[in-house]
């Protein structure tokens, strides 16, 4: 008889919001250092920086049944001057990567939020090869840039593509792809 390895639990069901509690704002600031510090080494022992002061940051909450478990994506977002924000450090934890729907969310709210509180532009310094992904979602590419020491794309959001969402503090739910396609072929199915 074969066995299947091991294969750790990767929750299908999320909740996208400002970090409210204590805990989301510190696992959001460990996941931060996961991704850029220790895998992509573009920062020292901690990526924090004076924007850290004024940013919101936003995360993804893997939810088991109606509980929050951990924190598995987050970006923040700043405003920079009246009307102007820019958002910044997007990171999903790697088992998380190919569930396909996090980093979709987590821009989604961070453009729809600032959208609500008056953002007449939203910009961010995507890393290249992201940039394919932030182009499907209604930015357009300004410039190419370096920053860090690698290639990167200063892209804008198109702001008709991202309604208001006055309620980021709740945000909203997301599933995974493959949570979704499963469970529209089970209603037909059905």
């Amino acid at each position: 008889m074969m066995f299947e390895p091991f294969r750790p639990f990767i929750a299908a069901d999320f909740q996208v919001k400002f970090a409210t509690a204590t805990w989301e704002r510190r696992c959001a600031a460990a996941l931060r250092r996961q991704v850029f510090c220790e895998e992509q080494g573009l920062f020292g022992s901690d990526d924090r920086d004076a924007l850290d002061d004024v940013a919101i940051p936003i995360v993804a909450l893997s939810l088991l049944g109606v509980m929050a478990d951990d924190v598995v994506g987050t970006v923040r977002i700043h405003e920079s001057a009246p009307g102007i924000w820019w958002g910044s450090r997007l990171a999903v934890a790697a088992p998380y990567r190919k569930v396909g729907a996090l980093g979709a969310a987590l821009i989604r709210l961070a453009v729809s939020s600032a959208h609500a509180r008056g953002a007449t532009s939203f910009f961010a310094h995507v890393q290249s090869q992201n940039a394919l992904l932030f182009r499907r979602l209604h930015w357009n590419l300004i410039e190419e840039t370096e920053r860090h020491g690698r290639p990167h794309a200063l892209m804008q959001a198109d702001l008709a593509f991202y309604p208001p969402i006055a309620d980021a503090e709740t945000g909203f739910h997301a599933q995974a792809r493959a949570a979704l396609a499963g469970s529209a072929s089970m209603r037909r199915a059905a």
